[in-house]
């Protein structure tokens, strides 16, 4: 399992639910966004649980079950890994200047609203067109006002979009990733979800990568 696995999964935990729209038609401040998107080439469906302290993402990759689990002031962030087949729980946490590294590499963006809608399953949604200024490229992102989430995650580069992100581009660590909402459920995470069990060992993020190059 590479380690450009966990950057995207970083990535994914910082964007997925960390929007604050305008509207206040439908304000979820608890509950589980369902997002479709693709790792390593691979179409992967996320679970992605939201409150307005802290914020997960969990999916599976082969036989290891993953989750991120971050705090909404981005002092915390942990990389769960559960390989039940090899007795492998590890939780790797990134240190602040890990963290604070993450976030420098993000992209830098304007937004420019456009004139054309369409419906994502069931949002009603319109384009804006997203420009990073650090590299000039630019991204079609499609964002609804239908709702309104928590912004349990910082990740301020799509704050200023004019909605909540429904189909857009995921970025981390010079890596990124299409990612659609599919659906978003009201109600609590299951109990321990944005924590670490007792029975993870805590490692660090360069332990971790050496176990992703052993071919975890």
């Amino acid at each position: 399992m590479k380690i450009k696995l966990f950057t995207v999964a970083m990535g994914l935990a910082l964007t997925a639910t960390a929007i604050n729209a305008n509207a206040q038609k439908k304000a979820y401040t608890e509950g589980i966004a369902t997002i479709s998107t693709s790792m390593m080439g691979q179409a992967t469906e996320a679970k992605s649980y939201f409150r307005p302290d802290s914020a997960a993402l969990s999916f599976t990759a082969g036989p290891a079950n993953i989750k991120v689990i971050s705090d909404a002031k981005a002092t915390f962030m942990a990389i769960l890994v559960d390989v039940s087949i090899a007795s492998i729980k590890k939780a790797a946490v990134l240190s602040p200047a890990e963290i604070e590294e993450a976030r420098a590499k993000m992209p830098v963006l304007t937004f420019a609203p456009g004139t054309e809608t369409k419906v994502i399953n069931g949002f009603n949604c319109k384009k804006v067109v997203a420009t990073d200024t650090k590299t000039s490229k630019t991204y079609d992102i499609w964002v609804t006002n239908d709702i309104s989430l928590p912004t349990t995650a910082i990740a301020k580069y799509y704050q200023g979009a004019g909605g909540v992100p429904i189909q857009y581009t995921s970025f981390q660590d010079g890596q990124s990733t299409e990612v659609t909402i599919k659906s978003i459920t009201e109600g609590k995470a299951p109990a321990g979800t944005f924590g670490i069990p007792g029975d993870f060992e805590r490692i660090t993020m360069d332990d971790l990568k050496a176990m992703s190059g052993g071919g975890m």
